[in-house]
């Protein structure tokens, strides 16, 4: 059955979205995202070539796929940063739909400054963009963040890169509970089953980078993930069974052969 993944007025069938950083050439860059089945690849505007045609340009490989770029505000510090940054980028693009990010921290935990992000996402909104936030896993800001104009909120699962996993599966489920714009379980996922762990506690999508670019076979990690955001997505629509404390046994009691 069809099972699309909304965000603002795009739609996708993949619910795994990856990032375009930490590969050793574009062309691993494309490989792994079309064995991924991703229909979005995040580069940060800041870093990669996109709008320069006299320079090697990542739009040029994913040509003729139905892969779309989303640009991210990677290393912009301050809401005015990330909003010159986009207005730039679609001046030279026409693309839209955009991952926005403002980073607070840079020299050890790469979190983000959620008071810029709801400042930027405000501004932008209002100037047509339509944007996912990236920002810490705080049911507050979440909401703020929608209120703000968010058309998708991206909790961080562990800081950038660092492969920790989900960390605290309570506050994705209470982001959940408070927006009602699609959550998308971003940063911090080291292998396919946080990937599938996030989409079985109710995420509408994951987005990971480091996991794939970094591992020994980015293009077999690629797949893996794909299959598990397939299985956790299918895991939570299914019901999961309740915890118990004691072992309740799978075959009746009542009848048994007797000895």
């Amino acid at each position: 059955m069809s099972d699309i993944l909304k965000i603002g007025n795009y739609e996708f069938n993949s619910r795994l979205i990856v990032g375009s950083g930490k590969y050793k050439d574009f062309q691993t860059t494309k490989d792994a995202t079309l064995a991924s089945g991703s229909e979005l690849i995040t580069v940060a505007i800041r870093r990669v070539n996109i709008t320069n045609p006299n320079e090697e340009n990542l739009l040029d490989y994913f040509k003729g796929t139905n892969v779309k770029l989303l640009p991210n505000s990677a290393g912009c510090f301050t809401a005015e940063e990330a909003i010159t940054t986009f207005r730039l980028m679609r001046e030279a693009t026409g693309i839209d739909l955009i991952k926005l990010e403002v980073i607070g921290d840079a020299q050890k935990t790469l979190y983000p400054d959620v008071i810029e992000t709801i400042k930027a996402c405000e501004i932008l909104k209002k100037e047509g963009f339509t944007i996912m936030a990236y920002t810490n896993d705080d049911p507050i800001i979440a909401k703020r963040l929608e209120e703000a104009g968010a058309d998708a909120i991206m909790p961080l699962a562990a800081p950038i890169g660092s492969g920790l996993g989900i960390q605290n599966r309570y506050n994705i489920a209470f982001i959940k509970d408070a927006v009602k714009v699609p959550v998308i379980v971003d940063a911090g996922v080291g292998c396919a089953s946080d990937a599938a762990i996030a989409m079985e506690l109710g995420a509408e999508a994951v987005l990971t980078n480091t996991a794939i670019a970094g591992a020994k076979d980015p293009i077999a990690m690629a797949e893996a993930m794909k299959y598990a955001v397939i299985a956790g997505r299918m895991g939570y629509k299914a019901g999961r069974i309740p915890k118990k404390p004691y072992a309740t046994a799978s075959s009746p009691i009542d009848g048994l052969i007797q000895f």
